[in-house]
């Protein structure tokens, strides 16, 4: 069994070195931050299109989840980049976990409307 979580360790090393804040910032932000939430939410358009419910309702809890992880990824990552570079991500990485917040608590209340509604 410790070959899988060897296997993870590796898969996922990038995104732990972004964990730590060992990822440049640029990288960071814009890669993880920006293109990652296009592809999220394109996965939810989809989801929403097709009407599948559970994948809704799965990538809205990623979606929690990876904002908490971006958030602190970005912050790590501000710390060791330029100062305005840094307090800008920053910055706009809050406004944008607070929007996301709002965004993801009203796709949720919707989704169980239509979850009690059959």
């Amino acid at each position: 069994m410790s070959w899988i979580g060897d296997a993870l360790l590796l898969l996922f090393a990038p995104e732990r070195r972004a964990w730590r804040g060992e990822a440049p910032l640029p990288t960071v932000f814009w890669g993880y931050g920006v293109g990652l939430s296009l592809v999220i939410a394109v996965l939810y358009a989809a989801a929403m299109y097709q009407g599948r419910l559970d994948v809704q309702q799965a990538l809205i809890l990623f979606s929690a989840a990876y904002t908490v992880w971006i958030v602190v990824a970005i912050g790590r990552a501000a710390v060791k980049s330029d100062s305005y570079w840094g307090v800008l991500a920053r910055w706009l990485t809050v406004t944008w976990a607070l929007n996301a917040g709002l965004v993801l608590f009203s796709l949720q209340v919707e989704l169980v409307l239509r979850y009690a509604r059959g």
